[in-house]
């Protein structure tokens, strides 16, 4: 390829991205000056010119810096679309650039990487056996859930003069306190002692005070505390208890199980917790399932997890879980496990979806929304109006297209149902 040329060689890729080295000879910086300069002077109106007729030299020193980001706009822009005329990649989204050097002179010099869309050739697909083991519903699950509905339909009645203890909910204010600093006002707010939604030694001090007292005290930050920062670090701080209160439990009876839903007494409350307990059980059996023939046909065809991906889905899931910047390495490490799992099992349903020609059709999309709407009781039209609105018929789409995915690969393998 001749040095007057736009040159590029990959440094780095995976299934799933390029890198890309990228160089612009000076020769064509140079063209791309002399247009950008044309179309400045053609354009510029500077006093003492009538527009277009501005000497280049002026035009040049007038609109150096506007001339250059348009040089280096115009040579980034050939060089993707030359990249991509030559090349056969398929991105799936704008490619970064990095490392740009740019000097006068000097070729310009840059670095691209690019997402592609990963290709997988799954040479085996079937010929598993995989358990489905759901889990038995036992009284103690049940009770467990009844007393959840009477902790939802609780009132909370205040205590005077009384030290709390776990279980209680505190109106507390917390301000710290620095040397020199008077303490910024704090606002009181709620919390229920012993859930962990306080550090134990400031719940130690708070169960210490009655309502009405304040004290001044240093507590101390676990050593696995979230924040890593923070880790055996100790602050010391005004804490003031404002009011104490206690749960109190509605009765199980008919009365709460009307209050409830659509319930003519305890029993049938009961009935229905054991039936939702079964359903939950049986999509965890589902689940379980689906992951271990996920597991076994990745390992089966040494189906990669691609950094580029992988660190696509933790920058994700950082930013839908607000993972503050000095927290996210640990998160990162936390979840790359996790990570990687879940990118291999995209890549192992995309590729079968994909060689058996099992992605969700108009008329699948149609005839689930229609089952929906008979379960909520609405129009199909209107339903399908609302998802739309939404955005979540791709959400709908995909989801059939795993269902139909995971029928076929399962008719492929041998299933043993398991009761725990």
């Amino acid at each position: 390829m001749a040095m007057t040329e736009i040159t590029y060689e990959t440094t780095a890729e995976d299934v799933a991205s390029r890198s890309l080295h990228v160089s612009v000879p000076v020769e064509s910086l140079a063209a791309a000056e002399r247009k950008a300069v044309r179309q400045y002077a053609r354009q510029a109106r500077l006093p003492g010119f009538r527009k277009g007729h501005a000497p280049e030299a002026v035009v040049r020193r007038r609109f150096e810096s506007e001339i250059r980001q348009w040089i280096l706009e115009e040579s980034l822009r050939e060089s993707w679309q030359k990249i991509l005329d030559e090349s056969g990649l398929k991105p799936v989204a704008e490619p970064q650039i990095r490392n740009v050097a740019f000097e006068a002179g000097q070729p310009l010099t840059f670095d691209l990487m690019i997402q592609v869309r990963p290709q997988i050739t799954l040479s085996t697909t079937g010929g598993f056996t995989v358990e489905r083991t759901v889990p038995r519903v036992t009284e103690e699950m049940v009770r467990e859930q009844l007393e959840h509905v009477r902790e939802q339909r609780a009132t909370w009645n205040p205590l005077d003069g009384v030290q709390p203890k776990p279980g209680h909910l505190v109106s507390v204010t917390v301000e710290t306190l620095e040397e020199g600093k008077e303490p910024a006002a704090g606002k009181p707010h709620s919390l229920v002692l012993g859930q962990g939604s306080a550090i134990p030694e400031l719940e130690d001090r708070i169960m210490a005070l009655r309502p009405g007292e304040t004290v001044d005290a240093d507590v101390r930050f676990p050593d696995d505390h979230a924040e890593e920062s923070r880790r055996g670090t100790s602050r010391k701080v005004r804490i003031t208890l404002h009011e104490v209160k206690e749960q109190a439990l509605p009765l199980l009876d008919d009365a709460l199980a009307r209050e409830v839903g659509e319930f003519d007494s305890v029993a049938a409350l009961e009935a229905a917790v054991r039936t939702d307990l079964a359903a939950e059980a049986n999509r965890t059996a589902e689940q379980g399932m689906r992951e271990q023939l996920i597991k076994q046909l990745a390992e089966a065809n040494n189906v990669p997890a691609p950094q580029s991906l992988v660190h696509r889905l933790v920058h994700a899931y950082a930013e839908a879980y607000r993972i503050e910047e000095a927290q996210f390495e640990t998160f990162a490490t936390s979840f790359q496990t996790i990570a990687e799992s879940q990118v291999r099992r995209e890549l192992v349903l995309e590729a079968v979806s994909t060689a058996q020609n099992l992605q969700a059709t108009e008329s699948d999309l149609d005839a689930r929304i229609a089952e929906m709407a008979a379960a909520r009781g609405t129009e199909p039209g209107k339903l399908y109006a609302s998802l739309e609105q939404a955005k979540r018929l791709g959400e709908l789409e995909r989801a059939l297209t795993e269902e139909k995915t995971f029928t076929w690969l399962l008719s492929q393998s041998t299933v043993h149902e398991v009761t725990a």
